[in-house]
């Protein structure tokens, strides 16, 4: 294993260094590992490790074609009759608890 004998100096946000580090110390992981394993893997990929998108927007309704409206709800009955959603209680728990805990 090679000598580790460069600095990495980086500033952010004190908020997210906490939760991320929080989170590396229950993983019982030190935080240069994780920077290391970081820049392995740009090495390896020759590129950063994970997707750099910008996620879409959702279309509004009155953006929306009413084949490409039938087709979204079409999924959701088929979803529902095949027991693949949640009950409206549940999903407002989970956002309440996501909301809660920041």
């Amino acid at each position: 294993m090679a000598t580790k004998t460069a600095n990495v100096l980086a500033r952010v946000e004190p908020d997210v260094k906490q939760q991320a580090e929080e989170i590396m110390s229950q993983l019982g992981i030190p935080v240069s590992v994780v920077i290391n394993m970081l820049y392995k893997q740009i090495i390896m990929k020759k590129g950063i490790p994970f997707s750099l998108s910008l996620p879409s927007a959702p279309t509004a309704l009155d953006e929306m074609n009413k084949t490409s409206f039938n087709s979204i709800m079409e999924t959701g009955l088929k979803q529902a009759e095949n027991g693949e959603s949640l009950n409206a209680e549940d999903v407002f728990n989970s956002i309440r608890r996501e909301i809660a805990n920041g």
